[in-house]
């Protein structure tokens, strides 16, 4: 490695050590008592399905670990959010053992376990049933501990008024910066139980499954796509709804040869991408100086392959210093993420549907992004530049 590129590399490294320990350094899930809260001091209760393909942990109060384990475990968490809660932000205890006061902080009132993917899939049916059929499935990126992907999930699912049953699926990150090697290799290792995972939540009763990916998770979600497309079923029975690809970890050409055995999607895939995202700026530089596709600057290249590229360059990233969460951590994008997923029209083959849904996302931008912005979506069908903001 070069002296530039080392340095590079040490730069990145420790502006996401810096940022990226003050999320992850707790892996505290379960606190060590819940602190009685008023009813109107909690804003909501989302009961978060999991299936994971971690280890469990020695502390029960983390759930499970960062290692691997060669089978899927499942689990429910009964999470709180506060009535104080800002949307875009995820309030939480920031000192090991101290008390879980719901009105204060995300809180996780209840782990339940299944020991066997049959009782989870039991559950999970009466909970989809419950919300109309729908389930939403996400899938966390690199540097990403247990708790810090339930807390994600949880907010993404709240700020978003997301109605469905949510499911986290949490591969085996390490939550350290440093490690990762490791986490691309627990991505790959954790492909099969992702697309199993897949397969369960449309046999428990879900008539669309709409899926977000972040970061490295973006590696897993496509993987399983593909392996779904190898065996005939590339959507899952005509389940399949959005596929959000966030700010993804993936190679270009490899992104490209996973998406040619896929085929055009029925409904085009979502990519948010951002040419400030700092965090893929590390992965490039450990990649070769390859481009990542949640930075990649062609997006006619990717929308030829029936994908939806959404350039967020302009629009600011919320709490993230590195800008690499902008789609959750962005208020205004939560809420019109949550929108999208409520809209049962998609893009389809139809280009006239495929135009009205995108003027609905572009109005919606519009009317409530309040920041000077211009926000570029390139689709199969046409490019959009989206002047927004600005006074009211």
């Amino acid at each position: 490695m070069s002296r530039s590129v080392s340095a590079g590399f040490g730069a990145f490294a420790l502006a996401l050590l810096v940022t990226g320990c003050a999320e992850q350094n707790m892996r505290e899930l379960v606190g060590n008592r819940v602190v009685d809260a008023p009813a109107s001091a909690i804003s909501a209760r989302h009961e978060i399905f999991v299936a994971t393909t971690r280890a469990k942990a020695a502390d029960p109060k983390e759930v499970y670990a960062g290692e691997r384990s060669p089978t899927v475990s499942f689990a429910r968490v009964d999470m709180t959010v506060p009535a104080i809660h800002e949307a875009g932000k995820i309030e939480r205890r920031s000192t090991r053992g101290q008390s879980a006061d719901p009105a204060k902080y995300f809180v996780a009132e209840r782990v339940a376990t299944f020991d066997s993917a049959d009782k989870f899939s039991k559950s999970l049916r009466e909970d989809i049933a419950s919300r109309g059929g729908r389930a939403l499935v996400f899938v966390h990126g690199y540097n990403t501990a247990f708790d810090s992907a339930v807390y994600r999930l949880t907010q993404i699912a709240h700020d978003s008024g997301y109605s469905g049953t949510p499911v986290l699926f949490s591969w085996a990150s390490s939550g350290n910066v440093v490690d990762y090697v490791y986490d691309n290799n627990s991505a790959t290792a954790a492909r099969d139980a992702l697309e199993e995972t897949l397969r369960l939540v449309a046999k428990s009763g879900a008539k669309r499954i709409d899926i977000i990916a972040h970061s490295m998770g973006n590696w897993v979600t496509m993987e399983a796509l593909r392996q779904l497309a190898a065996a005939g079923d590339p959507d899952l029975g005509n389940r399949l709804g959005d596929v959000v690809l966030a700010s993804p970890d993936i190679d270009v050409d490899v992104f490209k040869s996973q998406m040619r055995r896929y085929g055009k999607p029925h409904k085009p895939f979502f990519l948010l991408l951002s040419g400030d995202d700092r965090a893929l700026e590390l992965s490039r530089i450990i990649a070769g100086n390859k481009p990542r596709l949640g930075g990649y600057k062609n997006a006619a290249d990717i929308a030829s392959l029936g994908v939806t590229v959404v350039d967020l360059s302009n629009v600011s990233a919320g709490g993230d210093p590195l800008n690499h969460t902008k789609f959750a951590d962005n208020p205004v994008l939560v809420k019109l993420l949550g929108d999208k997923l409520h809209d049962d029209g998609g893009f389809g083959i139809d280009e006239r549907a495929g135009r009205n849904r995108l003027g609905s996302l572009a109005g919606g931008i519009t009317q409530t992004i309040t920041s000077a912005a211009e926000i570029v979506i390139t689709t199969p069908f046409e490019v959009m530049n989206v002047v927004v903001g600005g006074p009211k």
